[in-house]
């Protein structure tokens, strides 16, 4: 079974966030990186980019597949993880710490009730299987 940390939060497209507030910290999760493989390239926005909720964010690389990552949530980018450019198998290693994409400022705080629990992931999960 993936890791899943009960702190965050899902999509159904696993990605994983971490809310802080009006911010928003956003990854694949365990279960995704571990189902494309080796991670060899990132794309990232660029700071300032804005996206609405489920607008693509960048593009993961893996031996396997490329493979979208959208946003569940809409909202400016104010950080990107630029360690992803050149180590992108820190996603790897490290989907929930050091494997982090962007921080981004929502522009609709209510969309994060959209969002899956831990436990509503690991059934989505289950059900996908």
């Amino acid at each position: 079974m993936a890791n899943i940390p009960a702190e965050l939060k899902y999509s159904r497209e696993h990605e994983w966030i971490k809310l802080d507030g009006d911010r928003a910290t956003i990854g694949i999760t365990d279960y995704a990186q571990d189902s494309l493989g080796d991670i060899v390239f990132v794309e990232l926005p660029s700071v300032g980019d804005t996206f609405e909720a489920e607008d693509t964010l960048g593009v993961v690389e893996s031996v396997k597949a490329a493979s979208d990552i959208y946003t569940p949530l809409s909202g400016r980018v104010v950080e990107i993880n630029e360690e992803l450019l050149d180590a992108p198998e820190t996603i790897n290693e490290d989907p929930y710490g050091k494997g982090w994409m962007v921080v981004m400022e929502l522009s609709d705080p209510s969309q994060v009730e959209n969002l899956l629990s831990k436990a509503e992931y690991e059934a989505y999960l289950e059900e996908n299987a």
